[in-house]
C-alpha cells in the first residue's frame, strides 16, 4: 500500500466535491456504500459521477462516461478505493486503467475484504500513481454502516429518541403524541430514509401500532422493518407488517402461521431469560446487507441495546417541557449503584429543529 502523500489545496477541493456527489446517494445505494468521483484534466473538471443504486454503474463509471477521451492522462478523485473484483458490475479499477488515467486519489481504502487494497495495488501495477487518505474521516462518516458491516460484521446502530427536557417519553398513561414538534418529526423521516432497516419492539407495536415507514422522501424503497418479539405478541393485523419478526421461544404454531399469512417473516434466534440475543440479531441483519439500523423503540429494547454496548449513535430529540417523575423514561435497565457504571456519550452535534433540540451523541 503506498504511503499517504501530501495533498494540495486543489486536491482537497476536488475531493470535497466528490464527497458532495457521494452524498446524493445517501438514501438509495443500500447495501452498497455511497461513493462520488471527480475527474480533472489540466485544472478543469471533465467528468463527475456518483453511485446511485445497487446494481447500477459505480461512481467511477459515470464519471468516465462523462469525461470520454479526455480522461486519458487525467487525475481521478474518488471517495472510496476503486473496486477490484467482479460483483454485479465489473471492477472500476480495470475501467480506470483502460481509460488511461494517470493518477487516482482515494479518500479511503475499501473495508470490504474482497477489495481491501486490491484496487490500489491493481492501479499501481498498471503504472498509475495511486494515493490514499485525503479527507478520509469525512469519507468514513458518510458510510458508517458499510464500514461497520465490513469490519465488525454488524450494522451501525443509530438510536432515535424523543423526550421531554426531564427525560420522559410518555405520560404514565402512555400518551406521547406529540412530545416533539412537526420539525423534529419531519427530521426523523430523513434518518429513516437513510437506513437499511428500522428496528422496534413488540411493546411499541402493541402500544402505538406504528407503520415505521419512510414518508416525505421518494427513495424508491422502504427500509426493512424488524420487530424484536420474544413471545410473538405482534398482531397479524399490525400496521407495521410486512416485517421481519424475530422471536426467541418456540412460538405457538397458529400464531406463527397467522403472522406469516400476514406477510411477516418469522425467525427464531437463540437467547437467554426468554429474550432474543441482540448480538445474534445484528449478525443476521448484517448477513442480509443491512448497513445502518435505525432504532425507534421503547424503554425495554432501548435499555437492552444500551446495556449491551450496541448503540453506535444516539440521536436525541428533546422538547422544552417537563412532565414529572411519574412519566415513562428512556431506558429500562436495573438500577445502577455507581455513576462509574453509567453509559457515557460525547456530543457530536447540537442544533435546534423547530422548537426542539436535536442532540447527536457518540459513545464516549
Amino acid at each position: 500500500m503506498p504511503v499517504t502523500a501530501r495533498f494540495s489545496a486543489t486536491d482537497h477541493a476536488h475531493m470535497a466535491r466528490a464527497l458532495q456527489l457521494a452524498a446524493r446517494g445517501l438514501f438509495t445505494t443500500h447495501p452498497n456504500p455511497r461513493v462520488g468521483c471527480v475527474i480533472v484534466k489540466d485544472g478543469r473538471i471533465v467528468g463527475e459521477g456518483w453511485h446511485q443504486r445497487a446494481g447500477t454503474p459505480h461512481a467511477e463509471v459515470h464519471a468516465l462516461t462523462a469525461a470520454g477521451e479526455t480522461a486519458r492522462g487525467a487525475t481521478v478523485y474518488v471517495t472510496l478505493e476503486p473496486c477490484s473484483h467482479h460483483g454485479r458490475t465489473p471492477p472500476c479499477a480495470e475501467a480506470l486503467i483502460q481509460a488511461g488515467v494517470s493518477r487516482v486519489v482515494a479518500a479511503m481504502t475499501d473495508p470490504n475484504p474482497l477489495v481491501a487494497g486490491g484496487g490500489i495495488s491493481m492501479l499501481t501495477l498498471a503504472g498509475i500513481q495511486a494515493e490514499v487518505g485525503l479527507l478520509e474521516n469525512e469519507a468514513r462518516a458518510l458510510n458508517p454502516g458499510f464500514v461497520s458491516r465490513m469490519t465488525r460484521q454488524r450494522p451501525w446502530v443509530r438510536l432515535k429518541t424523543a423526550s421531554t427536557l426531564d427525560g420522559k417519553t410518555a405520560l404514565a398513561n402512555g400518551q406521547s403524541q406529540w412530545i416533539t414538534g412537526e420539525g423534529a418529526r419531519a427530521d426523523v423521516q430523513r434518518l429513516r430514509a437513510r437506513a437499511c432497516a428500522i428496528l422496534t419492539g413488540s411493546g411499541t407495536v402493541l402500544a402505538d401500532n406504528p407503520r415505521m415507514t419512510v414518508r416525505d422522501f421518494d427513495i424508491g424503497r422502504q427500509p426493512l422493518r424488524v420487530i424484536v418479539d420474544s413471545g410473538l405478541r405482534t398482531p397479524a393485523d399490525a400496521a407495521i407488517l410486512p416485517a421481519l419478526v424475530v422471536c426467541h421461544h418456540a412460538a405457538d404454531p397458529a400464531t406463527r402461521a397467522a403472522l406469516e399469512q400476514a406477510s411477516a417473516e418469522v425467525i427464531e434466534l437463540p437467547g437467554t431469560d426468554g429474550r432474543v440475543d441482540l448480538a445474534a440479531l445484528l449478525t443476521l441483519l448484517a448477513q442480509r446487507g443491512v448497513n445502518e439500523l435505525h432504532v425507534e423503540a421503547g424503554a425495554v429494547l432501548n435499555g437492552a441495546l444500551l446495556a449491551a454496548g450496541m448503540v453506535d449513535e444516539w440521536v436525541a430529540y428533546v422538547a422544552p417541557m417537563a412532565v414529572g417523575d411519574h412519566a415513562r423514561g428512556l431506558f429500562g435497565h436495573p438500577p445502577l449503584t455507581a455513576l462509574g457504571d453509567a453509559a457515557r456519550f460525547r456530543l457530536s452535534d447540537v442544533r435546534q429543529i423547530g422548537g426542539d433540540l436535536r442532540l447527536t451523541l457518540l459513545p464516549a
